[in-house]
């Protein structure tokens, strides 16, 4: 199976449909896959639900997508840094499901390991709870939640091998390895793709087989949030 693709577009051709659920990976500006998320846009595709711990900034990353009311409904823990996300989610424009960030990286988990439900602890007693299936174990209580996938996921990685074998750089691992095991399709941006045998199989953080499609991306690599302070006399 031939898993490097030229660019962006070329690994979504054929997978892009409106109503589509996209995983998308990173934390922050940190590990997104701009380079997908950018090709995405060139699509055209609309009424996405978009499952993401956040939704990246104005203008940049998800942002792109928002911007452009592409998006349906986002699966979040985190959208803080969004102006325009405020703006349609408070006007009804946009449909939120939020989730504890630990929730949503084991709801996530839980998909690509094929595990319908699991219960938490996390947010027994407040509105998270509200709607969802309640028990008791050791005489504490837990709510139920749903394990999540998506018809593609999106994520960026550091380096790839042509099987699509993929080690992540540091804490641009966030969320990226998990969305890989949860995507019916996986396409991986990454900075580099070596020749097959080069990684040693125990530095490998996500196997091949949970990838299909691989490419090399361009990174701007934003900073979401630059602070500075004047450098002290000695």
């Amino acid at each position: 199976m031939k898993k490097v693709f030229p660019d962006a577009k070329a690994a979504l051709d054929g997978l892009v449909f409106d109503g589509m659920t996209v995983m998308s990976g990173g934390f922050g500006l940190c590990g997104i896959p701009e380079n997908s998320i950018a090709a995405l846009l060139a699509t055209g595709v609309k009424d996405l639900t978009v499952i993401s711990n956040n939704c990246g900034v104005d203008g940049f990353g998800l942002g792109v997508l928002l911007d452009a009311k592409r998006i349906k409904k986002m699966i979040s823990s985190y959208v803080g840094e969004n102006k325009e996300f405020e703006r349609q989610y408070l006007a009804g424009e946009l449909e939120l499901e939020f989730n504890p960030q630990g929730t949503l990286a084991e709801r996530i988990r839980a998909g690509g390991a094929g595990i319908p439900g699991f219960y938490t602890k996390t947010g027994v007693g407040t509105l998270i709870a509200e709607g969802k299936e309640a028990r008791k174990f050791a005489g504490e209580s837990y709510i139920l939640e749903t394990g999540l996938t998506a018809d593609v996921s999106i994520i960026k990685a550091w380096k790839a091998d042509p099987q699509g074998n993929l080690i992540f750089r540091k804490t641009a691992r966030n969320f990226n390895p998990m969305m890989a095991t949860a995507g019916k399709v996986t396409i991986a941006e990454v900075e580099e793709i070596v020749e097959l045998g080069s990684f040693d199989p125990d530095h490998i953080h996500t196997p091949g087989i949970f990838v299909q499609r691989v490419f090399v991306g361009e990174f701007e690599k934003r900073i979401e949030q630059r602070t500075v302070r004047q450098r002290e006399s000695a």
